[in-house]
């Protein structure tokens, strides 16, 4: 399996479009025996109303039934990869909870499948999906390809996270100072200006502006907004 892992790794490195990562993530996909391939990534924000993004090579059809029904909202393996890293096997036991769902994907021979989500640091999270209309995973095949799957849906996190975040969420890219980074700290610690001012031993003005800078390259609209958005792009600690 190490073979197959760097020789598939040093692939995957070369490609600079999303577009193109994904083929050929469906490409490896077929090697495992899946048909159909899917990746969704998650931005961890606004968080009123998660951004989601998705990719797939599922029947045309079927992409547009799901999005009229609005099946993102109930699709049980997007809940379970919410909840857990874990992965999952289609079931009907899975789908109990929208059986409507269930047999309609499975009219579009979407019937046997396997999911495993990821989380990265900058608390954005993905999910690969990897289903077929025939031939069920079998406990064999499970043991047999289960750590290929594992480190299938993390390249597959890893790399089109790096190939999106940029165009989908720029201010992920921004870099603070360490000042301005302290001074959110602080600020997230509930502290005010003149008590920032104090402990880092600056002026009062000297905080603000830097609380300023924070917000522009964040591209939020107050300090509170700014201490969020560096919390949830992992900045601070």
């Amino acid at each position: 399996m190490r073979v197959w892992q760097e020789d598939q790794l040093q692939t995957l490195l070369g490609i600079s479009h999303e577009q193109e990562y994904f083929q050929t993530l469906v490409g490896l996909a077929r090697e495992l025996g899946f048909e159909f391939c899917a990746y969704g990534l998650r931005l961890p924000f606004p968080c009123s109303q998660s951004r989601i993004v998705m990719f797939n090579n599922y029947p045309a059809a079927w992409q547009e039934r799901y999005r009229q029904q609005n099946y993102l909202a109930i699709d049980p393996t997007v809940q379970h990869g919410i909840r857990s890293v874990l992965p999952v096997i289609w079931s009907d036991n899975l789908f109990v909870p929208a059986r409507e769902f269930w047999e309609d994907a499975r009219s579009f021979g979407l019937r046997f499948g396997w999911a495993q989500s990821s989380r990265d640091a900058n608390g954005v999270g993905g999910m690969l999906t990897l289903a077929r209309s025939n031939e069920p995973l079998s406990d064999a095949e499970l043991r047999d390809k289960g750590l290929q799957l594992a480190w299938l849906s993390q390249v597959a996190h890893l790399g089109m996270s790096q190939r999106l975040m940029a165009k989908l969420l720029p201010e992920s890219q921004a870099r603070l100072s360490k000042r301005e980074l302290a001074v959110l700290c602080w600020t997230a610690e509930g502290k005010t200006a003149a008590e920032i001012a104090l402990i880092l031993k600056i002026a009062e003005r000297t905080v603000h502006f830097h609380i300023g800078n924070a917000i522009t390259k964040l591209k939020v609209s107050n300090k509170t907004a700014a201490v969020a958005r560096a919390v949830m792009l992992g900045m601070l600690s």
